[in-house]
């Protein structure tokens, strides 16, 4: 066999295992995606519970994928409130660890992560408290008729609200930048 030969086999070769792996993806879409949803669910929860062990704190970890995202919710037993320390004043503490988890993810898969992280329910309740925001706000625009600006949030608070404002019939669009970055709300 020549030296050409036997670069064109490998070649063949390397394609057919290509050819192999491009229709595989393209039988289960869906597959594919969701296992490196469920790998990167299962980097994360290490992640956190080495760091929960470091800390010496008790947390149970649940690992959750919907709508194309992986949701990690760290809960601490009945009664008990150790876990609040990484919530932090209006969940900073918890931004920040998401970010943290969100990039050893990031490290260990080099796929980027859009995991959203909560900490004894407190999304849950942010949500709650989002949606009375978004409502209070477009009950002040519609009877003054004068756009409002809402407070500085993260992107995934500004999202609840964006989709709150639109249920209400009312526009929203983010202004600003960084740590200021804001919703204003307005009739048009």
């Amino acid at each position: 066999m020549s030296a050409e030969s036997t670069d064109h086999a490998i070649s063949d070769g390397v394609l057919d295992d290509q050819d192999e792996s491009v229709s595989d993806a393209a039988a289960s879409p869906k597959g594919s995606a969701a296992s490196r949803l469920e790998e990167e669910g299962d980097v994360a929860a290490d992640y956190l519970e080495e760091l929960l062990d470091i800390a010496d704190i008790d947390g149970d970890i649940d690992i959750e994928v919907r709508n194309g995202r992986t949701y990690i919710s760290i809960v601490a037993e009945e009664g008990s409130d150790s876990l609040d320390s990484l919530v932090g004043e209006e969940g900073e503490v918890l931004e920040a660890l998401q970010e943290l988890t969100r990039l050893s993810v990031l490290s260990a898969t080099e796929n980027r992560s859009r995991l959203v992280l909560d900490i004894n329910g407190y999304r849950k309740q942010r949500a709650g408290h989002l949606q009375q925001i978004a409502e209070d706000a477009a009950a002040s625009v519609k009877a003054s008729g004068n756009a409002v600006a809402l407070e500085p949030m993260s992107a995934y608070e500004r999202k609840i609200v964006h989709d709150a404002v639109a249920d209400l019939g009312l526009v929203s669009e983010s202004e600003g930048e960084g740590a200021g970055r804001h919703i204003v709300v307005s009739a048009d």
